[in-house]
């Protein structure tokens, strides 16, 4: 098939360190490469890929020290697919709401991949205007806010199974991954350490609008004795730092759509500790890659019933749900079901 991916800019493809969409975005387009197909990547380019590479901007947003307006280079990808969009049999979209109402006025089948949270109240009108724009959650949680949207799947990110694999080391710190905010809870995952007697390191990005909550609530928890700031890392030293984790510490306070950095302690054979929200019961299953749990107490004494779970049980399991290569075929089911039939104008509601 002739495949659009159509990225975000914020990062390149793959990101340089954090980055979901654009991860996912990335080890999408690499697999259904190595399935035979033919597809183009609309990204920044910096990005890296063995698929044909159409980019409107040198570098990704995040690094250009030169951009004053974001949202100048997002029009010119937009415009660019749009004008390049019927040499395509399907475009996969992974910009939330953005494509929908220049897409919806041409013809070749578009879908949208809704990679964030839903639950913020002015989202709910764009929804309603673009009725029938094709959906893709990537968990059933995410669509909560949204019940009557056009959601035709939920497609579970994957991951190839070579990026991430265990490491024979010793086990011997409880590990958090991801950003540092309120809403993943990093101050838990302190608070959960010091109760259990063991160390954390935290592998994290802090965000500008992230900072002053690092600065006032997570730094002075920090001692960097039992508690150790890592700062970011990149997937080469991933499996090195999830291999070396008793579990990882995912004590969420939001809604996650889906959160990536469950299945790459999976992959790493490593267990995950987290509260139940969001996407969080549809991707541990509990006793078997982890355990959920409802608060911080009960974390603390899933720390001790961590070594009744088995590393290759865990590896097994992320082969069996969270491969590249079954989200690839997911998604190609979708276009095949598309582009096989005549897609009827969109009708927006004013």
């Amino acid at each position: 098939m002739r495949i659009a991916q159509i990225a975000p800019l914020t990062e390149s493809v793959p990101p340089r360190t954090y980055g979901g969409t654009e991860r996912v975005v990335s080890y999408l387009t690499e697999e259904l490469m190595a399935m035979g197909h033919d597809v183009t990547l609309f990204a920044s380019g910096d990005s890296i890929t063995s698929a044909k590479l159409e980019s409107v901007w040198p570098c990704a947003l995040r690094f250009d020290a030169t951009l004053r307006d974001t949202m100048a280079p997002q029009m010119l990808l937009m415009e660019k697919v749009y004008q390049q969009a019927h040499e395509f049999d399907v475009l996969h979209c992974h910009l939330d709401y953005w494509p929908f109402s220049l897409l919806s006025r041409q013809p070749t089948p578009f879908l949208t991949t809704l990679h964030g949270r839903l639950d913020l109240p002015e989202l709910k009108r764009v929804y309603d205007c673009f009725e029938d724009a094709p959906l893709v959650s990537i968990s059933d949680a995410q669509r909560g806010p949204l019940p009557h949207a056009n959601f035709v799947a939920t497609v579970h990110h994957g991951l190839p199974p070579d990026l991430l694999t265990p490491r024979e080391m010793p086990r011997d710190y409880l590990a958090f991954l991801g950003r540092i905010c309120p809403e993943k809870s990093p101050d838990r995952a302190i608070r959960i350490a010091r109760a259990a007697g063991i160390k954390l390191k935290i592998a994290a990005k802090v965000d500008r609008a992230d900072r002053e909550y690092f600065e006032t609530t997570i730094r002075p928890m920090i001692d960097g004795d039992q508690i150790e700031m890592i700062g970011e890392i990149g997937d080469a030293e991933k499996p090195s730092f999830l291999s070396g984790a008793k579990a990882l510490l995912l004590p969420i306070d939001w809604p996650e759509p889906f959160g990536l950095v469950m299945i790459e302690a999976m992959a790493c054979g490593t267990p995950t500790i987290a509260f139940p929200a969001g996407s969080v019961p549809e991707v541990i299953d509990h006793g078997v890659t982890g355990f959920i749990v409802h608060d911080e107490r009960a974390a603390v004494a899933a720390v001790s019933r961590l070594d009744r779970l088995s590393a290759t049980a865990i590896r097994d399991r992320f082969e069996q749900r969270f491969t590249a290569r079954r989200m690839a075929e997911d998604y190609l089911g979708l276009y095949r079901r598309m582009a096989v039939k005549s897609r009827p104008a969109l009708r927006v509601v004013t």
